[in-house]
């Protein structure tokens, strides 16, 4: 057995997965149903797979044999084709995990205390009913009921400082599906609403399942903004009947930002909040008018570059779970994002766009591992 070839047989698996990794990225970043998405997957699932034994049988054991000892040299243009593209895929996932590993939040972000609290344990049992995916939800190393109940303090150049310590409950993707209990989201509501906040923002991906329209009151009915609550939609709810969501969302008290925006008067000072479910639903929401701060929820974070140019403050989404599952050194893997993984989660800073990603509570596949469950209460603070 030639070693140093089976170490380079295993990067260019890498580098070839990380292409198949890639492509299922950003197709699912895409306005398509999910009959669509669901045949693209399971074309990356086989080709993730075939590939490398296509490789491993085809170039290591027999041709050139270049497990066994053999010549690279008696290698074929195709089989060389294949090794480069192999090549660019690794460069691209050495190259994304390094900047993961690198990448420090901005410095707006002044402060993060956290609470990880273990909603199975108040239950005495994991909150899991008979869903689809009720083994995986079960599984020990899911950290799907550990929630992490964050509050982050961002100081703005931009805010108004009649503005100053607005605090604002950022919540997204809680995915009502059925496997994941009512109760577990019943008790996260409960604790979100122990700490009073001026403002709501839910920035979509709720329903996966319409017959759970119905725990809508006892869960986000539970949460009340002082200065009101506000949601989007997302693109799971775009797969089952939005209309019906907001509807239910509406008799809520919530408010519907989706393409438009809604002005309130805090301390003589306007707070413009847009709301923005494209490139699903409607359209991006029109800031031309007079505000002092403007807050835009967008589902995904692929709108970041339409936010800078309507000079948004800051800008709230989801989305992407973190990527639910994240490995040591490489970071998340999967995130429909036609930027990859590059906003799975967390707070980026573009002049003059200050944004924080979710990472969500739930999802349709209830697993999670090294990236706990959030909830987010965000105070913001005045530099002046």
């Amino acid at each position: 057995m030639d070693w140093l070839n089976v170490f380079v047989f295993l990067l260019l698996i890498a580098g070839h997965t990380a292409l198949w990794v890639a492509y299922v990225n950003r197709t699912h970043a895409l306005p398509w149903r999910c009959p669509t998405l669901h045949r693209l997957r399971r074309f990356h699932d086989v080709m993730i797979l075939l590939g490398p034994v296509l490789f491993v049988v085809n170039v290591g054991l027999t041709g050139p044999k270049l497990l066994l000892g053999g010549s690279w040299s008696a290698l074929s243009p195709l089989w060389w084709g294949m090794v480069g593209v192999c090549s660019v895929g690794f460069v691209l996932l050495a190259t994304t995990s390094l900047g993961h590993f690198v990448r420090r939040p901005p410095s707006m972000l002044v402060s993060i205390t956290s609470n990880l609290v273990d909603i199975a344990e108040h239950f005495g049992k994991r909150p899991v009913e008979n869903g689809k995916y009720r083994r995986l939800a079960l599984l020990g190393i899911n950290e799907q009921f550990h929630v992490e109940f964050n509050e982050k303090t961002l100081l703005l150049e931009s805010l108004p400082r009649e503005f100053d310590q607005l605090s604002i409950l950022h919540i997204s993707d809680w995915h009502f599906y059925g496997t994941v209990g009512k109760s577990f989201f019943e008790r996260v509501s409960e604790l979100a609403a122990e700490h009073p906040v001026d403002l709501v923002c839910f920035s979509g991906d709720l329903i996966d399942n319409m017959q759970l329209v119905e725990w809508i009151p006892d869960t986000l009915g539970q949460l009340k903004g002082k200065h009101g609550n506000y949601f989007i939609l997302g693109n799971h709810d775009w797969y089952q009947r939005p209309e019906e969501v907001r509807d239910a969302m509406t008799r809520q008290g919530w408010i519907d930002v989706a393409s438009q925006t809604v002005d309130i008067e805090i301390g003589g000072k306007v707070l413009q909040i847009g709301g923005d479910e494209t490139p699903w639903m409607g359209s991006q929401p029109d800031f031309s008018g007079e505000a002092d701060f403007k807050l835009l929820l967008s589902h995904t974070p692929d709108n970041y570059p339409s936010a800078q140019a309507a000079f948004v403050d800051l800008m709230l989404s989801g989305h992407n779970h973190g990527g639910q599952v994240r490995l040591p050194i490489i970071g998340p893997v999967y995130s429909p994002s036609r930027f990859g993984t590059l906003y799975a989660s967390g707070t980026f800073w573009k002049s003059p766009t200050l944004l924080h990603i979710s990472r969500g509570l739930s999802g349709r596949h209830p697993f999670r591992y090294r990236c706990r469950p959030e909830v987010t209460r965000i105070l913001l603070m005045a530099k002046n």
